[in-house]
């Protein structure tokens, strides 16, 4: 059921993109949208304050740490919750994204589902040695 609605996902995307067919405007819209997530993110902290960044150097984990004690380790850098102006803005920023990722399977014949399944196998095989 799930890959139906990614299939659905793809048809609409592509019945949609009318004015950016082009590989290249495809990929620079992808590029841009990424911006505007990050951008979006930066205004949560700087324009509205609803998250702040308090960030710090990493620890260094050591030969003896197990892999929980080293996920511990390593923080986010984050305080605070999105408010739900943020949270709304942020969404439709990443909607946007995705709506370019998907045009470029699209434009590449590449299946969306097929490209989170095999993401999904290797995280799920590989779990904290994937090292992300």
């Amino acid at each position: 059921m799930k890959d139906v609605i990614f299939d659905e996902f793809q048809d609409i995307v592509m019945d949609s993109l009318i004015r950016h067919k082009s590989i290249l405007d495809i990929t620079s819209k992808f590029s841009e949208s990424s911006a505007r997530v990050n951008r979006a993110i930066v205004k949560a902290v700087t324009d509205c304050g609803c998250i702040k960044i308090n960030a710090h150097k990493q620890c260094v984990p050591t030969e003896e740490q197990t892999l929980t004690e080293l996920a511990n380790c390593f923080k986010s850098h984050l305080d605070g919750k999105i408010c739900d102006n943020c949270r709304e803005v942020i969404e439709r920023e990443m909607g946007n994204h995705i709506f370019y990722l998907t045009s470029l399977c699209n434009s590449l014949d590449i299946n969306l589902y097929d490209v989170l399944l095999k993401e999904h196998q290797k995280v799920n095989a590989l779990g904290k040695f994937d090292f992300r």
